[in-house]
């Protein structure tokens, strides 16, 4: 196993520590004593998986470290990363007034998730691959959807988590829409590229 792969199995063992760290805070908060450490030590341990999945992508790239099971672990990694966060964070308060990821933004979410891993299974039944492209709607989804858990874990009061994650909702849907159009495509291709289709 290469480094950057040792790598990203460590991102996966730290999501159930920060899992952990988050639940107790938010027991401590319910039971009105918030144990700041606890937050703390749940931000910290997101923050350094976070920082690991540049690191794993740098090092894969720089020293040709590049594998397949790299290229499985890395992307499953990440969403598990995030899905967990999103998921504690809308299921236990981070503070006073119900301080937390809304459920229906969660819940949307899961639910892009779950169309998207159907379509990959569909298109490996139909033609043996899925292929996607990163393209900049993923890119500004996933990063607004950091920026709603970092509202939470950090605590800016200037607005309602409601605001950032109804931001994140946008552009969770716009990507799942084009995650929904490439996959069409590709369907489209091979239903024209079987025997007896017409050009």
């Amino acid at each position: 196993m290469t480094l950057a792969s040792r790598i990203t199995v460590a991102r996966i063992l730290l999501v159930p520590v920060f899992a952990v760290f988050a639940v107790y805070y938010g027991a401590s908060v319910a039971a009105g004593a918030p144990d700041e450490r606890l937050r703390l030590a749940a931000l910290i341990t997101f923050i350094v998986a976070a920082v690991s999945d540049g690191l794993d992508g740098f090092i894969a790239r720089r020293f040709n470290q590049r594998s397949q099971f790299g290229a499985v672990i890395d992307p499953l990694a990440d969403k598990a990363l995030l899905l967990t966060g999103i998921i504690t964070l809308s299921l236990v308060d981070w503070g006073p007034d119900g301080w937390r990821i809304p459920i229906w933004f969660t819940a949307l979410v899961v639910f892009r998730d779950i169309i998207i891993l159907g379509g990959i299974a569909l298109l490996y039944y139909v033609n043996h691959k899925a292929k996607y492209n990163p393209t900049w709607i993923g890119k500004v989804c996933t990063f607004t959807q950091m920026l709603a858990l970092g509202w939470v874990m950090l605590r800016v009061d200037l607005l309602s988590p409601i605001y950032p994650a109804a931001l994140a909702a946008l552009f969770t849907i716009w990507s799942g829409i084009d995650y929904f159009r490439f996959g069409m495509r590709q369907l489209q291709g091979a239903e024209h590229t079987k025997p007896g289709s017409h050009p």
